[in-house]
């Protein structure tokens, strides 16, 4: 079976999302007026050096087997990265799902076999467009835009003292940074970073904060800082300074692993990552369908028949800033649609009117017609 303390780690705790795009009913893509989607950041569709091992009767069946059963997985954990976790049981209720259907390539990290065993750490990529098909044809809430890169300092507590821990830091780059959706970029503790300011960090205090900022010159960076405590059998983290949703300072323990505790560092770093990516989730999907931040829509269209559908469609298509827009049902009297417009509902709203449509929230779902 393809197991791994990173696999564990990476169901293991995510922070509350919430969702902007709403249900109502199957999906039945296709084009709208000829357009065609605006070409999208695609590094959220890879899921990079997973980890997948197998054993069979021979190499090679021992190969296809970790193959297999590993890209089923890391499509699994790529639903986990582009869903909300208030969304995380309706992927559940997903039909069976052939990951090797919507695999678009994989790439060898590396590797390692014998006569019967196949172990490797690989770079899944997965077809973009079918993953949002599928989400979208089963009205499962997703963001695939990735937030601007923040620069992470993974630092080792003991005795008082900050440190850089080769341990800890292995532990970050032994994830899948550059393609989560909140990616990151590792630096080393600099001297002029001083343990006053460190300290002052771990506090939560806005002065050193700027000053972290001003040694890294970057307004998004963050202390990530580990405290072994033995006695109590725990490991405290911090997750201290600003990413792209702002400043904030997180605090979380977990309970040392006294037979692996290599496995209670990578749970710590998956879990911190994971609370990034859910801050950007959250942010980019909002609290309703007007929320900023915009992202994927689904609106209901009213019209009294095919002409003014026809008319809806063509001035919906031209609106700039309007992308992947896709009909999702039709019927003579009404359609869903889907669509991307990174500036929200309520923006969007606005552009239309001054077509002479009306873009409405009725009852939590955004409707639209001629004016």
């Amino acid at each position: 079976m393809t197991s791994s303390r990173a696999e564990r780690g990476r169901g293991a705790s995510l922070i509350l999302a919430l969702s902007a795009v709403f249900a109502t009913g199957a999906v039945l893509p296709q084009p709208l007026s000829g357009r065609q989607p605006a070409a999208a950041a695609e590094a959220v569709f890879t899921v990079g050096n997973y980890p997948v091992e197998a054993r069979a009767d021979n190499a090679v069946a021992a190969k296809d087997r970790a193959l297999s059963e590993g890209q089923q997985a890391a499509f699994r954990s790529l639903l986990r990265r582009l869903v909300p976790v208030t969304a995380f049981p309706r992927l559940r209720q997903l039909p069976t799902v052939r990951a090797g259907d919507l695999i678009e390539g994989v790439k060898v990290r590396a590797e390692r076999n014998s006569a019967t065993d196949y172990i490797a750490s690989l770079d899944f990529s997965f077809q973009s467009k079918g993953v949002r098909d599928l989400l979208r044809r089963e009205g499962i809430p997703f963001t695939d835009e990735q937030a601007p890169v923040v620069t992470l300092v993974p630092v080792w507590l003991a005795g008082g003292a900050a440190k850089a821990d080769s341990a800890w830091t292995s532990v970050w780059s032994g994830l899948d940074l550059e393609h989560a959706l909140t990616p990151g970029k590792l630096q080393p503790l600099k001297a002029d970073v001083t343990a006053d300011t460190v300290n002052a960090l771990l506090a939560g205090d806005g002065g050193a904060m700027r000053a972290f900022a001003r040694a890294y010159q970057s307004e998004l960076v963050l202390l990530a800082a580990a405290a072994p405590d033995p006695a109590g059998g725990r490991l405290n983290v911090t997750l201290t300074g600003r990413d792209a949703v702002g400043a904030f300072t997180l605090k979380r323990a977990f309970r040392l692993d006294r037979g692996d505790p290599a496995y209670t560092s990578e749970l710590a770093a998956v879990v911190l990552l994971g609370i990034l990516e859910g801050r950007w989730k959250s942010i980019r999907s909002g609290t309703g369908p007007g929320a900023a931040g915009g992202g994927d829509l689904l609106i209901a269209v009213e019209f009294r028949g095919m002409g003014e559908w026809q008319e809806i469609s063509r001035k919906l298509s031209a609106i700039p800033g309007v992308e992947e827009l896709e009909v999702a049902g039709l019927s003579a009297r009404g359609a869903r649609v889907t669509l991307r417009y990174a500036e929200g509902a309520e923006r969007l709203a606005q552009s239309l009117s001054q077509q002479g449509l009306g873009l409405r929230n009725v009852a939590g779902k955004w409707v639209l017609s001629l004016q």
